[in-house]
């Protein structure tokens, strides 16, 4: 039976989430991940890596939380931070080179060299699909089961435990999960979604990375370097 508290190691996020593990809506989760696992479902990103965005990121830490969808589909892509890649990984994603194609042009800093994005959760941006778990080659194929009820928690409780993050919300899906988050403690970036289907409704020209760096500065934190 799947235990996803045991796959928690971060201090910082136990502490803060402990109770959510023991809800019936988790429960059934582990449930139906196990019964997954038992018909020999390829589930990504592997098992250990399910909680990897959160075990990345202290929540003392969080400066920057961007949201995604769900895990890449493709065996050897996912790794638990959303919009990343394993290193060895080959062409890039087009989403995440559409990013870097707006980092470049808004900050000039060129990281097509790979699509390894855990550099930036240990500065502390939390890389966190609203999904944590796919099941090979079938997109949002864990959509409903649980995990949007958890991952709400996680924003939530960035809401109420971090003062002065940044939210990048990119795509109607994002904003739609992030609605809740209170604007008078914490600073909003929408955008359309980075997508080759989206992009050109206006995340070009967004320049979020700049953004972000200047509001960090401004309250007197280190910004992110994102080069990679």
């Amino acid at each position: 039976m799947v235990q996803l508290s045991s796959l928690l190691t971060q201090k910082s996020w136990r502490e803060a989430l402990g109770a959510e593990f023991e809800k019936p809506y988790i429960r059934e989760l582990e449930l139906f991940l196990s019964q997954e696992l038992s018909a020999g479902k390829n589930i990504l990103p592997p098992q250990p890596h399910w909680l990897e965005a959160l075990n990345s990121t202290p929540l003392d830490q969080v400066k920057v939380v961007i949201l995604g969808q769900d895990p890449y589909p493709t065996a050897g892509h996912a790794h638990g931070l959303c919009f990343s890649v394993q290193p060895e990984v080959k062409p890039l994603p087009k989403s995440l080179v559409n990013i870097y194609k707006e980092l470049e042009s808004d900050c000039g800093i060129d990281n097509s060299h790979t699509g390894y994005l855990l550099p930036w959760a240990g500065q502390g941006v939390l890389l966190l699909n609203a999904v944590l778990t796919v099941e090979e080659g079938q997109t949002n194929a864990h959509k409903g089961k649980g995990w949007e009820t958890f991952t709400d928690t996680v924003i939530s409780t960035i809401d109420k435990e971090c003062q002065g993050v940044v939210f990048l919300l990119w795509g109607a899906y994002a904003q739609k999960k992030g609605q809740h988050i209170d604007t008078q403690k914490h600073h909003i970036l929408h955008a359309p979604h980075p997508s080759p289907l989206s992009a050109y409704r206006g995340f070009w020209g967004s320049r979020p990375f700049s953004q972000i760096n200047t509001y960090l500065t401004d309250k007197g934190r280190i910004p992110i370097e994102w080069q990679l």
